[in-house]
């Protein structure tokens, strides 16, 4: 096969916001990186570069409502899986990712944002071959009613996600897409993060969603949703939950060659079956090449039907 090459930014861009859990402002700044350098945060603490966290599986230390990376040995960054989709998503391999606050922006709720701030920087092609993370065999974890597993797939990343809520507004959404660049953009993106009302005081109580608004979150009562300008698409919950599926993902160091499904899950079963991948040694490996194309790369949406499971919120 004929090498693909590994990308990076043609320059940095910036996007200013408040974090969604820790309501604090941060500004986001994107910089292109060398070849092989993957994805790298760096957390500024009064203007100075304080530490430099590698974007993979083992530097995760929460998924609670969001994926988190750090360890103890000083300051994380909460929150980062709309950016590393929107990297994924559009294609970039080789970034630095520096905050000056605890938690990536919100912005809108979406990768939308982001997607832009990389249009903004531009993508470029580097001189080394892209390498891909290839499933080799299944791999499945299982939480009760929900589940997450990973298939072997040649013909790039896929990803199916099912969710099934006990509310009229969302019921059951699934939807299945091949992410690329184009899908990415047309189907995913835009996709906002959300949540319902009734959880909203246990979850300030718990520190999470301080900086959470309808300018930022779809937020759902019992029986409309809240934003005047309603959803963006038919099926935004399912989408945000790819959307987040694909950021999570992306922590395995280098883009996916595989099939990922998840039903009723979120960012701790994403991360979940991501660990248990890169755990089993015979069920993954290294590979280089220009990936041959799917047939087909709209996403397939199933119909909605009555609702039935809560899967956690995430």
């Amino acid at each position: 096969m004929k090498a693909g090459k590994q990308t990076t930014l043609r320059s940095r861009a910036a996007v200013s916001g408040i974090g969604v859990h820790s309501g604090l402002p941060v500004t986001l700044t994107l910089h292109p990186a060398d070849a092989g350098t993957g994805v790298v945060f760096i957390r500024c603490v009064n203007g100075r570069r304080q530490r430099e966290i590698r974007a993979n599986a083992r530097s995760v230390t929460a998924t609670e409502l969001a994926t988190v990376l750090g360890d103890a040995s000083g300051p994380g960054v909460s929150t980062i899986e709309p950016i590393m989709a929107a990297l994924c998503g559009l294609g970039v391999d080789n970034a630095i990712v520096e905050l000056d606050g605890p938690e990536a922006p919100i912005m809108d709720g979406s990768a939308a944002p982001f997607v832009q701030a990389i249009d903004e920087a531009g993508i470029v092609k580097l001189p080394a071959a892209r390498r891909y993370t290839k499933v080799l065999k299944p791999i499945r974890i299982a939480k009760g009613d929900a589940y997450g597993e990973l298939q072997p797939y040649d013909h790039g990343f896929r990803v199916e996600v099912e969710i099934e809520f006990d509310h009229p507004l969302i019921g059951r959404q699934a939807l299945a897409i091949e992410v690329g660049p184009a899908t990415f953009r047309r189907e995913i993106a835009r996709a906002r993060t959300f949540g319902f009302l009734r959880d909203v005081a246990s979850l300030w109580n718990a520190g999470y969603a301080l900086g959470a608004s309808l300018e930022n979150t779809l937020v759902v009562s019992d029986n409309r949703i809240l934003n005047p300008e309603g959803t963006r698409f038919p099926d935004e919950f399912v989408r945000h939950k790819v959307l987040d599926a694909v950021g999570d993902l992306a922590l395995a160091g280098a883009p996916l060659l595989g099939t990922y499904r998840s039903v009723r899950g979120g960012h701790k079963l994403n991360h979940a079956v991501l660990c248990a991948l890169m755990s089993d040694t015979s069920a993954w490996t290294w590979v280089e090449g220009e990936i041959p194309r799917p047939i087909t790369g709209h996403a397939e949406m199933a119909s909605r039907l009555a609702p039935a499971f809560g899967p956690d919120r995430s």
